[in-house]
């Protein structure tokens, strides 16, 4: 089959990549779209170390599984446990010692034709909800994680650092459960970004250390720091950022200003699913195009672009 592989030292489109097998765990899924990630770009630089197919936010139909899944359209959760160990029993399926993480870790991904996922680890996408906006299940799920954590600081004042595509569903999301929510722009076109899906947009001129939480995703080094600037004392800081480079930061202010710092990574699909289907989060704004899988090579370059929105693959063209 088609597939977007990485080796380590280049990626490319090739022809013969081994077709995935179902088995009675893992089913088969046609892929319909898959969406590039910062993390994809992460790997490409050495994150993880990762050799295989790439990609992690995919929609498509389940070929080969269980009966009731088949012909289903899915999207799927992207760490594959054991469900034996002890964190697996504790439900900490997505912390299992034992795990793979599609297309990040020991499992290839949704960049290619066909993808093998636990049957588990699938979620059905409505009817309602078009190919389009279900490519965004996955990291719409990470920003209700962001809500997940950080429940103690509710209705409160909340920064948002990053106006990329997760920025902007953390942003939304928050704002969904009352938060007063701003996003920190550098730019015009990012606070065009911010305001296209309803968010208000500051700049560092408008900001000071009086918000009791701060989710950070930049992708930058430097973003804990700023973050760290502009949490106020007893609030909390959502990580989301991940870089392959070691970075060193003072983390004093911290303990001085006892603030919570609390990483991030992914979350719960079922309140992803359901807000696509009542509308109650805008992605459309957040989707800059959809390349076939032979330009995957283009979509990289394209999402590694400052400011850059989300690219999505189509292996069927």
């Amino acid at each position: 089959m088609r597939a977007f592989l990485w080796d380590g030292r280049g990626a490319s489109v090739v022809t013969d990549h081994p077709d995935p097998v179902a088995s009675d765990t893992m089913a088969l899924v046609e892929v319909q779209l898959a969406g590039i990630c910062s993390t994809d770009l992460q790997i490409l630089q050495g994150y993880m170390d990762f050799r295989g197919v790439l990609g992690h936010e995919f929609v498509g139909v389940v070929l080969e599984g269980p009966p009731e899944w088949i012909g289903s359209r899915v999207s799927g959760e992207i760490n594959f446990a054991c469900h034996r160990c002890s964190f697996c029993a504790r439900g900490q399926t997505r912390h299992c010692p034992n795990r793979t993480v599609m297309g990040i870790l020991g499992s290839d991904g949704a960049f290619a034709q066909r993808v093998r996922v636990p049957w588990k680890n699938l979620h059905r996408i409505p009817d309602t909800v078009s190919d389009r906006e279900a490519v965004f299940v996955e990291p719409l799920a990470a920003a209700f994680e962001a809500d997940v954590q950080s429940r103690a600081y509710r209705g409160g004042r909340t920064l948002i650092l990053g106006a990329g595509k997760l920025g902007l569903l953390c942003g939304q999301v928050l704002a969904l459960r009352g938060d007063d929510v701003v996003v920190l722009c550098r730019h015009n076109e990012a606070m065009a970004k911010a305001r296209a899906v309803g968010l208000e947009a500051v700049t560092m001129d408008d900001v000071g250390r009086n918000y009791a939480l701060v989710v950070e995703a930049t992708g930058h080094p430097d973003g804990l720091a700023t973050a760290m600037q502009l949490v106020r004392p007893e609030g909390a800081i959502v990580q989301k950022t991940t870089i392959a480079a070691r970075h060193e930061i003072d983390i004093a202010p911290l303990v001085i200003h006892e603030v919570s710092l609390i990483g991030s990574r992914c979350g719960p699909f079922a309140p992803a699913i359901e807000a696509l289907a009542k509308g109650q989060v805008q992605v459309a704004p957040l989707l800059a195009a959809v390349l076939p899988l032979s330009e995957a090579a283009r979509g990289i370059r394209e999402a590694s672009l400052p400011g850059a929105l989300k690219i999505a693959l189509d292996p069927s063209l």
